[in-house]
């Protein structure tokens, strides 16, 4: 699969919309953009997904950053706080732009809205979400 999204032909298109919609990848797509910062980290990712393994989910973020649709980023070493994430995953420009030109991202502000009624949201997940982000 070709990690530029941008020279895909028709037939790798139809093919990387069929990978990003397989259903763990495609809820994982959904729960980067309903994060408020859109910069998860694994453990969040972990928690908005109870049926899948921790595995699976390290395994479908893997393949979408080798796909070029999620990227992986990092806290610089100074900015780090015992206790707290420090990486975390969020769409890659051409993921975005990709999934906004195949219409697979128009649910953004619903997920969003669907996101802050959580209210069983474990200690550590709030205390995750809190966590200070990386600035692009």
């Amino acid at each position: 699969m070709s990690t530029d999204l941008e020279s895909a032909t028709g037939t790798e298109t139809r093919g990387l919309v069929h990978f990003v919609t397989q259903q763990t990848r495609f809820a994982l797509i959904n729960n980067i953009l309903q994060h408020p910062e859109q910069l998860p980290s694994m453990y969040e990712l972990e928690e908005l997904n109870p049926s899948v393994s921790d595995a699976t989910v390290y395994k479908h973020i893997q393949k979408l950053i080798d796909a070029g649709i999620v990227k992986e980023v990092a806290l610089d070493d100074g900015e780090r706080r015992q206790g707290y994430p420090w990486k975390f995953y969020g769409l890659t420009e051409e993921g975005r732009e990709f999934l906004d030109e195949h219409n697979l991202v128009a649910a953004e502000d619903t997920l969003q809205r669907i996101y802050e009624t959580i209210s069983d949201k474990p200690e550590k997940m709030i205390k995750y979400e809190n966590a200070p982000r990386p600035t692009e």
